[in-house]
């Protein structure tokens, strides 16, 4: 399942940040709409890991149950990190000494190496090329996987970090160390969009694959 909220949830998230915890009833209430309404988008919530349910139990009657945000959903609902993201990367890459910057980056793309790694157990080199591209899709990054000239190459036609992409190669440097521990093996960079290019591409150290191969991931 998708990480992205669905536009018609977004509602019930915004009430569960202002409020600790609320009932079917009290989203009734609040946005209007039917009962079953209101259990279909907790239930989609609740399926992504961004709402939890508690129940209450007050005498002979059925229990209560209490919607909230999880951690996740509090991270989602004021997701918009890219200002201190962006600050905090520009301090980084602004260390004077270069061996400090270097294993700095090198331990930026290990903790993000760490959020994905746990998708692609156990997977040949192409499988994991396969899944990253579906990863970064479902964060709504166009990543395909393509026959290049006899080799694979993941390619993306938006960069994952926009606000840093016009100007910052440090990117490109960390992004390629990124792949390298996700796919477990060499990769090096084809094309980059800071030289003109329409697209960054990078190519893992694999065999060569025949021409007609498709080894595509369309993108979505």
């Amino acid at each position: 399942m998708s990480d992205e909220i669905v536009a018609s949830d977004v509602v019930v998230v915004d009430l569960l940040r202002k409020r600790p915890s609320m009932t079917v009833s009290d989203f009734v209430a609040e946005l209007q709409v039917t009962a079953t309404a209101v259990r279909q988008r907790l239930t989609r919530l609740m399926a992504q890991g961004y709402v939890e349910r508690h129940s209450t139990k007050g005498g002979r009657g059925r229990p209560s149950h209490y919607y909230s945000l999880t951690g996740k959903g509090r991270r989602k609902a004021g997701s918009n990190f890219s200002d201190l993201a962006v600050a905090l990367w520009k301090e980084l890459v602004s260390i004077p000494d270069s061996a400090v910057r270097r294993a700095l980056i090198a331990r930026v793309s290990e903790r993000l190496a760490q959020t994905y790694a746990e998708r692609l157990p156990g997977l040949t080199v192409e499988q994991r090329m396969e899944q990253l591209a579906t990863i970064f899709r479902e964060r709504r990054v166009p990543f395909s996987v393509e026959n290049g000239g006899g080799q694979l190459v993941l390619k993306a036609t938006s960069c994952p970090y926009p606000d840093l992409a016009d100007r910052e190669r440090h990117i490109c440097a960390m992004e390629r160390q990124l792949l390298t521990r996700l796919l477990g093996t060499g990769v090096k960079q084809r094309q980059c969009r800071l030289d003109g290019d329409d697209c960054c591409a990078f190519e893992p150290d694999l065999p060569a694959v025949a021409e007609s191969t498709s080894g595509v991931a369309a993108g979505g």
